[in-house]
């Protein structure tokens, strides 16, 4: 069986009603080609890591653009289609001709999902009935907080009302999964508890807390920190505590990112599984691991319980995926081995990272480990406990046989 996505287009803050006030994508400005694991070994830059990163798209495709590139898709795929996913750079509540969209995709009779909607452009609640009607089996809806006054002041939502009236509806009816940023002082404390009330009430499957970013090492590498300014920011303890305390007084799986997923232990779940790390391979060399701040002291935990040779060292970037060559200059050259394994997502084009990891004389082998060790909370959210500690098992096991292959 097959998953086909089905992409609108749109440009961030243009075709979505305009950006929510904290939205990472605001404020971004044209920057330099980062460089990534796409790129041309001999030239820095790509679609990815220049338009891609930035969403840079144009605005939304027509529904006929969108219908011809579905069939030229469903033509070449050899399975049957078993779910359809409506995705793209703006937000699919805000195009123009959705009603029309979800007829067409909904005649296939194949489960549609939406990959996220603010809801923004949902003025009048009876499009939920549409939706459930043409076989929308699970959205990702952002809610901020079940306050209509804190959606239009934040969300910039005309009409919060009907939108909140349309996850009302498809609580009670398909999967739905609920999301919001969450900023100290606005939809925290007592607001994000009554947020959560109403989405368990309703029957949600679940809340992805997210921790709202407002400085470069927290992720904002697109040139627009801050997006608030003087805006204060949960610390990653603060944030994962809240996450935990939160998971455990209501039924509905609420999880966070960048920590935590409770119900599942992830990220890094694995590490309450010492049968399972027995498994793993044996690390037999050594080299050095860079990484995010967050993941660090976890991925030295496993590394070193399966051998205890390689050095894990942290940038400061919280999220390893993040990290960009200006986080590569400000490592430690002496602590490094020979041999250096960066994020495999990381947006540093390969030739600089060597470059900058040998800038004190010392010829070392920079190479791009896997690209993902574990699964952050958006993506652990659909999973099972046993589907995420595979899928640490199989990052982790590709990670040690690269220190292997590579290391000295």
């Amino acid at each position: 069986m097959s998953h086909l996505t089905v992409d609108l287009g749109g440009r961030p803050g243009l075709d979505c009603r305009g950006f929510c006030s904290y939205c990472y994508f605001k404020h971004v400005k044209e920057t330099t080609a980062f460089g990534c694991k796409y790129c041309l070994p001999f030239q820095k830059g790509c679609d990815y890591c220049t338009r891609g990163v930035r969403e840079g798209y144009t605005g939304f495709k027509s529904l006929r653009t969108v219908a011809d590139e579905t069939l030229g898709n469903l033509q070449v795929m050899s399975d049957d289609v078993d779910r359809i996913t409506i995705s793209g750079g703006g937000d699919p509540s805000c195009y123009l001709e959705f009603a029309d969209l979800v007829d067409l995709l909904g005649s296939m009779e194949v489960p549609l999902h939406i990959g996220y909607t603010s809801g923004k452009g949902f003025d009048d609640p009876a499009i939920a009935d549409h939706l459930i009607a043409n076989g929308l089996s699970e959205i990702s809806y952002t809610i901020f907080a079940a306050d209509p006054d804190l959606r239009r002041r934040w969300m910039h939502d005309p009409t919060p009302e009907a939108s909140l009236a349309v996850l009302d509806r498809l609580c009670g009816a398909i999967d739905a999964y609920a999301a919001a940023v969450i900023i100290p002082g606005v939809n925290d404390g007592e607001a994000l508890e009554e947020t959560c009330a109403w989405l368990e009430e309703r029957g949600a499957k679940g809340l992805i807390l997210m921790r709202f970013a407002n400085r470069t090492d927290q992720g904002l590498i697109l040139g627009n920190a801050p997006i608030i300014e003087g805006q204060q920011v949960h610390t990653v303890d603060e944030f994962h505590e809240m996450v935990t305390d939160l998971n455990n007084r209501f039924s509905m799986k609420i999880s966070g990112t960048p920590l935590g997923d409770p119900s599942i232990g992830s990220p890094f779940a694995i590490l309450h599984e010492p049968d399972l790390l027995k498994k793993l391979p044996r690390v037999r060399k050594r080299a050095t691991v860079l990484t995010g701040s967050i993941a660090a002291p976890f991925i030295q935990r496993v590394l070193s319980i399966r051998g205890a040779i390689p050095r894990v060292i942290a940038v400061r970037k919280e999220i390893a995926c993040l990290i960009t060559a200006d986080d590569l200059v400000g490592v430690n050259l002496s602590r490094l081995e020979d041999v250096v394994i960066i994020p495999g997502r990381a947006f540093v084009h390969d030739a600089e990272a060597t470059r900058i990891l040998s800038a004190d004389g010392v010829d070392r082998e920079v190479v791009r480990g896997p690209e993902m060790l574990t699964a952050d909370a958006e993506m652990s959210m659909g999973m099972t406990r046993t589907e995420v500690l595979q899928k640490e098992m199989d990052g982790f096991a590709a990670l040690i046989n690269t220190i292997n292959q590579y290391g000295r």
